[in-house]
């Protein structure tokens, strides 16, 4: 047998998935990388998933997949419940999944591609371009594309990688065990985002749409597209959550600081201490420290919420 390249362990939070879960996993076993294992983490399903999930076992019995039961917590607890996960090896790429999508064929190819080669280097963060389908997975367009880099400073104000996109090198995944915060975060992908850039890791960002992003019902965030996520943001920002959002990742950050690059532990540092307040100290926090959306017009709605004190 030749070279099968890089294994792959992905890591799947499933919850009440039984609608969409099987087309996921035979997304699974049609990838052109086979090198790969499976690990799920279900938060207390009631439906069918836990049934699904073991006919799968089952019909792979050379295959390593391990089926746990999480945390009870939420999206986020139950994702990083098993990255952090005691029995989890820390010698391999990581790749996590959510449980309503389908994945194109070559995505675990792209991200041995682009993981593979710095697997003993810096801690890096995979991220890739989606599709954005309906129910039904009819295409409805692409993900935003975004004008700058990832990078610390955005990720301060924003996370612009998708956690279903996303792939860890084991120097990244031993950062994330290491890292641990002491206070909850809103959003894992967000976390994962913020740690790796913020410790001096690198983020592969692919530009070529390597997962359909089905939106339905009972999506826990949806795509960042369309007038009713534009809704939703502005809902965010009006009620205080984008704020409580903010001051958690930094409350975070600031438990995990050792970890973080001098410069960074210094931003970290100058935003906690304006935490809360508002006027042109806040404003001038946010700008030494170089944080920036992506947009004009969220970066613009950023610093006037910065100078009335809601963010």
């Amino acid at each position: 047998m030749g070279d099968r390249g890089p294994h792959i362990r992905i890591l799947m939070g499933t919850y009440q998935g039984a609608d969409y879960l099987q087309a996921q996993l035979d997304s699974f076993t049609a990838q052109t990388h086979d090198n790969w294992s499976l690990w799920v983490s279900d938060d207390g399903s009631t439906d069918a998933t836990p049934g699904i999930l073991r006919r799968f076992a089952e019909a792979h019995p050379d295959r390593e997949i391990r089926l746990y039961t999480g945390s009870k917590k939420g999206i986020c607890a139950n994702f990083l419940s098993l990255l952090t996960h005691h029995d989890l090896p820390g010698d391999s790429l990581i790749a996590l999944s959510d449980q309503d999508d389908v994945w194109a064929p070559d995505r675990l190819a792209a991200v041995a591609a682009h993981l593979g080669p710095g697997r003993r280097g810096a801690p890096m963060l995979y991220g890739s371009d989606t599709i954005v389908t309906d129910a039904a997975l009819r295409p409805l367009g692409r993900t935003r594309r975004y004008k700058w880099q990832p990078g610390f400073p955005n990720a301060l104000l924003q996370n612009m990688v998708a956690g279903n996109t996303m792939a860890l090198s084991p120097a990244g995944l031993a950062l994330v065990r290491r890292a641990q915060p002491a206070t909850p975060v809103p959003c894992h992908d967000w976390w994962l985002y913020l740690l790796i850039t913020g410790a001096g890791g690198r983020v592969a960002y692919d530009p070529v749409p390597r997962v359909f992003y089905r939106q339905h019902g009972a999506n826990t965030l949806g795509a960042h597209r369309g007038l009713r996520a534009a809704l939703r943001r502005v809902a965010c920002l009006r009620d205080g959550t984008y704020r409580d959002w903010i001051a958690s990742n930094l409350a975070a950050l600031d438990s995990v600081r050792v970890h973080l690059t001098a410069p960074h532990r210094a931003c970290v540092k100058r935003l906690c201490a304006t935490q809360g307040t508002g006027g042109v100290a806040r404003l001038s926090s946010l700008h030494r420290a170089g944080a920036r959306r992506h947009d004009r017009a969220g970066q613009l709605a950023v610093s006037v919420m910065a100078l009335t004190g809601h963010v």
